[in-house]
C-alpha cells in the first residue's frame, strides 16, 4: 500500500484548472520526483499535499486517511514537512534558533522567537544535532541572514528536518544554487534517502534523475508520464520535450 496516494485530485482557481485528475501514488520511504514545465502544476500539487490549498474535488491519502482539505498545521502534525522556492526563514535569529522553534517539544510549549533566543540547554542540543546532519554544526550561532545562500538552503532543510517529518516535500531545493551547491545538496539528500519517504520538485533533471526512484511528470495539469529515471529517459514525450536534455 502506497504511504500518499493522490486519486482524482483536480484543483480549479476560477476558470483556469491548475490539476486535473491527477493520480499519483508515493511508496513508504521512496524518493519521488516531480517534474515539468513551469505552470505545469508541481508546486499546486504540493500545496494540496500540505494543505495551502483545497482540491475542488478529489482525494489525498496519507497512510490510508483521506487528508485532502485538512489545514496546514493538522498535516504537518501527521508528519509533512517542506521547504519552499523562496525561503522563509528568521533572518535575525540565528542557525540554531531557526531550527529550535521548530522542533515538535518546543511548539508544544508555546511558539516565542525570544525564548528561543534566551536559549534551553536540551532545544540547543536537539537543534545542533540537527545542523549537524546538514553539514551546518559550525554555523550555528551564525544569522540566517549572513549564512552564503548554499547554507542557507541546507538550513531550511533542517527546519523541516527538526519536525522530525515522515515525508519530507523539497520544492525546487537546487534553485539559485551554484554546481557545488547542488552537488552539496545531492549528498546530504542522498544520507536522507531512505530514512523518510521524499518528494522532490526539481528542474534540474541531472540533480532529479541522480536522486529519485521514481518520477511523475506533469504538463498542463496532468500526469502525462511517470517511471523510473532510466524509463522516462527513453519516454517519447518526454525526449521530445526540453525535459528531455540531460546534462
Amino acid at each position: 500500500m502506497a504511504l500518499i496516494e493522490a486519486k482524482g485530485v483536480h484543483v480549479r482557481f476560477g476558470d483556469r484548472v491548475v490539476l486535473e485528475e491527477v493520480d499519483m501514488s508515493v511508496l513508504e520511504k521512496e524518493c519521488h520526483g516531480i517534474m515539468g514545465p513551469n505552470g505545469a502544476g508541481k508546486t499546486t500539487f504540493f500545496n494540496v499535499l500540505t494543505g495551502r490549498a483545497k482540491p475542488t474535488r478529489g482525494e489525498l491519502f496519507l497512510d490510508g486517511e483521506n487528508v485532502a482539505g485538512l489545514p496546514p498545521h493538522r498535516i504537518a502534525r501527521k508528519g509533512v514537512a517542506r521547504s519552499f522556492q523562496i525561503m522563509t526563514l528568521f533572518d535575525e535569529y540565528t542557525a540554531r534558533d531557526n531550527v529550535m522553534v521548530a522542533l515538535p517539544q518546543f511548539r508544544d510549549r508555546g511558539f516565542d522567537m525570544r525564548r528561543a533566543a534566551a536559549g534551553d540547554s536540551h532545544f540547543k542540543s536537539e537543534a545542533e544535532k540537527v545542523l549537524a546532519d546538514v553539514g551546518l554544526a559550525d554555523k550555528a550561532d551564525i544569522r540566517a541572514k549572513e549564512l552564503p545562500y548554499g547554507d542557507r538552503r541546507a538550513l531550511e532543510i533542517a527546519v523541516a528536518l527538526a519536525q522530525k517529518p515522515r515525508v519530507l516535500c523539497l520544492d525546487e531545493p537546487t534553485s539559485g544554487l551554484g554546481t557545488d551547491g547542488v552537488q552539496r545538496l545531492l549528498g546530504l539528500a542522498q544520507k536522507l534517502k531512505g530514512k523518510l519517504t521524499m518528494i522532490v520538485i526539481e528542474h534540474d533533471m541531472s540533480f532529479l534523475f541522480s536522486l529519485a526512484d521514481r518520477i511523475s511528470v506533469l504538463h498542463w495539469g496532468q500526469v502525462v508520464a511517470r517511471g523510473t529515471p532510466l524509463q522516462l529517459q527513453e519516454n517519447p514525450w518526454v525526449k521530445r520535450s526540453n525535459l528531455g536534455k540531460f546534462s
